[in-house]
């Protein structure tokens, strides 16, 4: 989980990002509310899609202005110094529009504000909000999401360990996968092996999404969550998921056949792998996100393959995908505390599709692996 140290080290670099002058933000965006104090309403939770906002000061001071029922539903408890609550619910009373429960307490916090520069979180703060408020926030050509984006790429050691938590838990659950993945099992069971190993390595509720699709020689690319479509001899199941906690996630990938593999989709899943190692090799801070592209695609072509169809890789931890995205058009460049994915894929008519991906963190000099799942065809 996020801690202290954490919450504080991105409180000091936001504002060290900012004019000397602004003297407090009001953050709205629920991740980045995260990101400075380790506050999330639960999303597996009766209060999950509510929201709380965060004012913090340039002295370090976080104030959490929240309704009573968001407060009870934190994921973890949060590391502020004040909060602002409303009771909205007190199992007696009717309740209001729980939005305007919460816009309501922006009341006293312009009693803080008052007279003091600063500004808001407007990509996320609704109208409504912003009218209760009120204040007049000076430096207004500044987006503060867009400051915050680049902030969360450069990961703290208490979002890398988040990180790595997420990635044992879904180690654990492709190493399920390739135990369970047999002719005649649907998807939906192959996916509730996985969720059940994963959450089981989490130690805790946990949400497990991405794709569980099966590809076939007709049908070589397709993603989406899990139906109940039994897995048939010669698929290639794709299995590409993330496992999210606390908001951060994980998000990497392995092929199963299903049954014994023919020798063309061995090929193919060679290739890929290769693909794979080619663009790890080019990882490390300043490299251009369009050469590890590159790197992917150049194995593919060589074999005689269209040039990669989709991005070689993206930014992970609070989004999905984020910065940096290794694309052929990219403006990006690594920089250390970026953590990244690998993800090639390679789809053929007659065969089937394969996809293979990893974790990594990107220092000055390298990677560091994050995941550790075994890519393979079969157990």
């Amino acid at each position: 989980m996020l801690t202290v140290e954490g919450c504080a080290a991105r409180r000091s670099r936001l504002f060290a990002a900012l004019p000397d002058e602004c003297e407090w933000v009001l953050v709205a965006d629920p991740r980045h509310v995260n990101y400075l104090s380790a506050f999330l309403v639960n999303p597996i939770s009766f209060s999950t899609l509510e929201r709380a906002f965060l004012l913090v000061e340039r002295s370090g001071k976080a104030t959490l202005i929240a309704d009573n029922f968001s407060r009870r539903s934190a994921s973890t408890t949060p590391f502020i110094d004040d909060e602002i609550i409303a009771g909205w619910y007190d199992h007696k009373h009717s309740v209001e529009n729980r939005d305007h429960a919460l816009f309501s307490l922006l009341d006293p916090v312009l009693d803080i504000v008052e007279g003091r520069p600063g500004l808001v979180e407007a990509e996320w703060l609704p109208a409504m909000a912003a009218a209760e408020l009120g204040a007049d926030t000076t430096f207004q050509e500044i987006e503060v999401g867009s400051v915050f984006r680049e902030l969360r790429r450069q990961k703290e050691p208490d979002e890398i360990a988040l990180l790595e938590t997420c990635m044992r838990a879904c180690d654990a659950g492709h190493a399920r996968a390739l135990e369970v993945v047999r002719p005649g099992i649907s998807e939906l069971d192959v996916y509730r092996e996985i969720q059940s190993a994963a959450v089981a390595a989490a130690g805790r509720p946990a949400i497990v999404y991405g794709d569980f699709r099966p590809t076939n020689a007709a049908i070589p690319k397709r993603g989406g969550l899990p139906t109940t479509e039994l897995l048939n001899e010669g698929y290639l199941l794709i299995v590409d998921y993330s496992v999210v906690l606390d908001g951060y996630r994980s998000d990497f990938t392995n092929t199963i056949a299903v049954g014994e593999p023919t020798p063309e989709q061995e090929q193919v899943f060679a290739t890929v792998k290769t693909a794979l190692e080619a663009a790890e090799q080019t990882l490390r801070a300043g490299v251009a996100a369009r050469d590890v592209y590159r790197a992917a695609s150049q194995v593919l072509e060589d074999a005689g393959h269209p040039p990669l169809g989709h991005h070689a890789g993206h930014g992970l931890g609070l989004g999905h995908p984020e910065s940096p995205i290794l694309v052929p058009e990219s403006e990006d460049t690594l920089l250390a505390g970026d953590a990244v994915t690998l993800e090639p894929g390679l789809y053929v008519e007659g065969v089937g599709g394969v996809r293979l991906e990893h974790n990594y963190l990107i220092t000055e000099d390298g990677c560091r692996r994050l995941s550790n799942h075994r890519l393979a065809l079969k157990p």
